[in-house]
This record gives structure tokens, sequence and C-alpha cells, in this order.
């Protein structure tokens, strides 16, 4: 059995592999970093680190091999226990012992396992495909020498020396961006005043048109000529509507024939939409006009209803 393949894919998706009764795998994450005196970037990357002391069987590594195997757990661990007993024999010799993509462990002198970690292998899933890379250095002289041969033939100056003798244009792109948004801000608003003219337009040969329906809708045969009464002035809060009409003139007809059926009828003002209502008559007692609603709703008019307001 080879116990590193299995160590290898568990670090991958963990902090700490132990191998029961031998110590643990510990990885730790590390930003991405430059070394100045090779020029090369390193990816970021978990560095394995190993602990003799945590030797308790937390079932992580045995699971997996179980699971790997197709083999009861009891029968991994016992699988792991030999493992170690011939790692420990084989540590003992003086012998290197090398993991595989892992690293190397060695006895010293006092009997401690030394572990020098591989670089082969990064078991950070979120680098993956990075690799570090050197970079060569930049002769900035001999670039400085290019760009100044090549701007004489460009449009704008690139280095700050023959850049500072050609401020004036730096000026004069500014006036020209101004001077476009200026005219970009007056034609904004000059298409916003016309879009406003058309949207009253509209809406006034909306109110045309409900106009031509109204007067069509509405017609008095033999219409009374226009007459002058003194009406007294009428309160009460209770008012019985005889119809509400979208044009004055027809309200005005309105009120003019129901005065020739006898009753005090006038104008109330302007609804909130926009329809000028006509009323029968007005009343300070409820129970008073209750009465005349149902008297003109047998004899005159059922569609008359009650409205209770106050009158400025």
């Amino acid at each position: 059995m080879h116990i590193e393949t299995y160590i290898s894919d568990l670090l991958y998706r963990y902090d700490c592999v132990t191998i029961p009764e031998f110590g643990a795998f510990l990885t730790k994450r590390i930003s991405a970093k430059m070394d100045e005196s090779s020029h090369t970037f390193y990816p970021p990357k978990k560095v394995i680190s190993f602990n003799e002391q945590l030797k308790h069987n937390d079932g992580l590594l045995a699971s997996y091999i179980a699971d790997a195997e197709d083999i009861p757990y009891e029968v991994a661990v016992q699988k792991i226990s030999k493992q170690v007993k011939s790692i420990n024999a084989f540590l003992i010799e003086g012998e290197t012992l090398n993991f595989s993509n892992i690293g190397d462990l060695i006895l010293n002198a006092d009997g401690k396992i030394i572990f020098e970690p591989s670089n082969n292998s990064n078991y950070l899933t979120d680098a993956f495909g990075l690799t570090e890379f050197k970079v060569s250095n930049v002769n900035r002289e001999v670039y400085k020498e290019r760009v100044e041969a090549l701007q004489d033939t460009l449009p704008i100056d690139i280095t700050p020396e023959r850049r500072a003798k050609r401020n004036y244009l730096k000026y004069a792109a500014v006036a020209l961006i101004a001077l476009t948004m200026g005219g970009f801000a007056a034609s904004t608003f000059y298409n916003n005043q016309v879009e406003t003219h058309n949207q009253l337009a509209q809406e006034a040969a909306n109110e045309q048109l409900d106009a031509k329906v109204q007067e069509a809708t509405f017609v008095i045969e033999n219409p009374l000529p226009a007459a002058t009464l003194k009406v007294e002035k009428q309160q009460g809060r209770y008012h019985i509507i005889a119809g509400a009409f979208r044009v004055a003139e027809n309200s005005d007809k309105k009120v003019e024939q129901l005065r020739a059926q006898g009753f005090k009828a006038r104008t109330i003002g302007v609804n909130k939409y926009g329809l000028h209502e006509v009323v029968y008559s007005s009343y300070k007692d409820s129970n008073e006009a209750l009465m005349a609603l149902r008297n003109i709703r047998q004899n005159f008019n059922k569609e008359a209803w009650l409205l209770v307001r106050d009158l400025n």
C-alpha cells in the first residue's frame, strides 16, 4: 500500500492529515510572493509541515483508504499500523524516507523526525494551473531612447521632457471636450423641451377629443334661451348629484334644464377627475336630503346619488 498517495489526495482538501501512531502532516496557506534576487514570482500555495506529536487517530486517513480500496474500516486501520511499523524501522536504520510529492523524513541525532517539504506540488486548489516564472530586467535608458525616436511620429508626447513643451495641446483638448459637452448638453435640453411640448400638445388633443365626445353624447332638444335669474345661496353639506360633465357648457345647460323643472340646481365645482358636478339641490339636514333623493330617483333620475361634502 502506497500510503503517501492517499495522504497527498487528502492534503488538497484538508489542513491536517494524521498517520495514527506516527505523526501528522499540516498545511498553511501563504500568499503569492516575489524573490527580488532571482526576479521570480511564486503563486500562492500551501506550505507543508510535520508534527510527530499529533498521533491520535482521527479516522480521516483510515476512512479514505477504506472507501478507496473498498475494505472495512478496521482492515484499513490494521494496514496503516503495519505501514507505520515499516516506516519506523526504515528511519531507525538511518535512511531517508521519501513521500512522493510531499517531502522527505529522516531521524536526527536526538531521535526526532526532521521533515523537508517537497516543492514539486502545490496543494492549494485556488492556485491550480499557476506556476512560478521569472522576469528579466528592463533597461530603461534603452527604451527611453527608442521612445524619444518614436514620439516624433506620434500625436502625443510620451517622455516628460517633451511633454512639457506641448502643454498648450492639453489645454486645447480640454477646451474642445468642454465645447463638445456643452453642445451635447444644449442638444439634450432642446430635445427635452421638444418632448415636453409634444406631451402637452398630446394631452390638449386628448382633452379636446373628450370634449367633443361629451358634447356628442349630451344633446338637449329645444334648448331654452339664456336667462338671468336671482338664485338664493344654498347651504348645507348634503348634495344630490344630477351628473358630472367634462365640458362646463354642458353642465350649465343641465343646470338650466333642472331649474326649468323646478329644482334649485347649480354647479358645485370640479371634482378630482376634472368633471363639473351639477346638483339638484343642497340640504343642511341629512333626513331631508334622503327624502328628496328618494323622490328624485322615483320620478326623475334613477342614477342620482347623495354627496356629503363641505363646500368652501
